[in-house]
């Protein structure tokens, strides 16, 4: 296993610079490492990395929305709270019905299969949107109406949006009595359990830091620490209660610098150098996650189940910015920023199959294909429209 690390490290280093010196995005040549080096392509990862690279990945996703958290404040979360919200859920609704009612046209799916598959689909990726949008936040580009702010907090709720649905089509396929209406109620129910937890959390550790003098480096350490047991929280009580723990963890990170200011910034830049090592454990650990040959399955009808997902998702982003004042730009960023997939895919998209679903294994495809099409697609829109959408510094 260490030398399967080595090679992550010292490979993924590479294929990122290799990557901006190409102008495109690193994270890009970090994924496409990931496949070519997987178990599917050349093999050159051992067994052992790959069965802990859930809990890797689950990590260096922390550290990022720890990071993210850190970089709120105030006044921008309120000026993007309802729209917020209407991008958690709202093109992910539009996404998911749409390809769920076109697999039943291309696919001949029943109504149940369809929404397994469309809302494993319309999951937004925020192990690819969030450094985007993070980096975004710290050069201040957009920042006067919150448009990275808003990507950053829609893209971590839409997720769990996404998961609670598909799971609600999953019981409907097999001949469960659910309630759809309390399925859904589950998910602001959710999103409240994991702010009010994140808070708790927070003001715990200002505490500490307030009563011990500790370095900030070991209080880097201490608040990983409580934001993986968080996120463990979730995993542990997911099947009696559902908790927003990403969201969570965010909240941790807002609330030391609202309460901390001066201590928030030096942890942040303690957490901008963890990440240069987190960032490629991540990246390419979801590249070897990627089977091209179960993608290459799809064909021609998964290519275009996936385009029409994504038309419904930017119509779902266009209703869910009526009454900002995004002009044009702004907008149309805010629909690329939603293109990438990747997380919930790599990790759900062979849920049906193991469970015996019928068409378990289209469905697994699709899943792929969307990552394969949608990852890079995004990360090069966002990466080549950012100046010209968000050309407003502050």
């Amino acid at each position: 296993m260490a030398a399967s690390l080595a090679i992550i490290l010292l490979l993924g280093l590479a294929a990122k610079r290799i990557f901006e010196k190409l102008w495109l995005p690193g994270l890009l040549g970090m994924l496409l490492l990931g496949i070519l080096i997987g178990p599917h392509v050349l093999n050159l990862i051992q067994t052992d990395m790959l069965q802990i690279s859930s809990d890797l990945r689950g990590i260096a996703l922390i550290i990022i929305l720890l990071r993210a958290g850190l970089g709120l404040n105030k006044d921008e979360i309120k000026s993007i709270g309802i729209p917020a919200l209407k991008m958690s859920f709202i093109p992910g609704l539009f996404e998911g019905l749409l390809i769920a009612l076109a697999s039943v046209y291309f696919l001949d799916f029943t109504f149940a299969q369809g929404g397994m598959l469309g809302f494993i689909i319309a999951a937004v990726s925020p192990a690819v949107v969030v450094p985007f949008m993070l980096k975004l936040m710290e050069n201040k580009i957009g920042a006067k109406k919150g448009v990275p702010t808003l990507i950053l907090a829609g893209a971590s709720i839409d997720d769990i949006f996404a998961i609670t649905v598909f799971s609600a089509f999953l019981g409907l396929y097999n001949g469960s009595k659910i309630n759809i209406g309390i399925q859904l109620l589950n998910i602001p129910i959710s999103i409240l359990l994991g702010v009010l937890a994140g808070m708790i959390v927070g003001l715990s550790l200002i505490k500490i830091f307030k009563r011990y003098n500790i370095p900030d480096t070991k209080k880097v350490l201490i608040i990983l620490g409580f934001s993986i047991l968080l996120n463990q929280l979730e995993s542990i009580l997911k099947t009696k209660l559902q908790i927003a723990s990403l969201l969570g963890v965010m909240t941790i990170g807002f609330i030391l610098t609202e309460y901390l200011p001066d201590e928030g910034k030096r942890l942040s830049e303690k957490f901008n150098k963890v990440w240069v090592f987190a960032e490629i454990l991540l990246f390419v650990l979801v590249g070897t996650e990627v089977n091209v040959n179960v993608a290459l399955k799809a064909g021609g009808v998964g290519i275009i189940l996936i385009l029409i997902g994504l038309i419904g998702r930017r119509v779902g982003v266009v209703i869910s910015l009526i009454g900002t004042d995004f002009n044009w730009k702004e907008r149309l960023f805010c629909i690329i920023a939603y293109i990438p997939k990747a997380t919930v895919q790599a990790a759900m998209g062979a849920v049906p199959l193991s469970l015996g679903v019928e068409s378990g294994d289209i469905i697994l495809a699709i899943a792929v294909l969307s990552i394969l099409i949608t990852a890079p697609l995004g990360a090069v829109g966002i990466h080549y429209s950012t100046e010209k959408l968000l050309i407003e510094k502050q």
